[in-house]
């Protein structure tokens, strides 16, 4: 987790540095529907490596966007759900949304 004194000045750096990779990205998307297991997420991200996957999400979770609930169980179940910072960028993935059908549209 960046402190304030390694943020960078540009709010929409900021927001990057959050959110600008690719996975971070998908592994919102998911979120925004429901919360998802580890594995869930795994075979739904076509592509991602345990490890970046894994890194991801502990990234998410250190900066606040993501919610780790472990149930008590066994096997333990953990779940990863959006937090109250990551539901406030429902706005900006909703917007992105938008744009990537228009753009698709646009290319047909």
């Amino acid at each position: 987790m960046l402190t304030k004194e390694e943020m960078p000045a540009c709010p929409v750096a900021t927001t990057v540095a959050l959110i600008g990779s690719k996975w971070k990205l998908l592994i919102m998307r998911n979120l925004l529907s429901r919360p998802w297991r580890f594995n869930e997420l795994r075979k739904d991200l076509n592509g991602v490596s345990q490890k970046v996957l894994t890194d991801s999400l502990r990234s998410m979770e250190e900066d606040g966007i993501i919610i780790r609930t472990v149930y008590p169980e066994v096997p333990p179940r953990v779940e990863y759900s959006l937090s109250e910072l990551g539901e406030s960028m429902r706005p900006i993935m909703d917007a992105m949304y938008a744009f990537g059908m228009e753009y698709k549209k646009s290319r047909i």
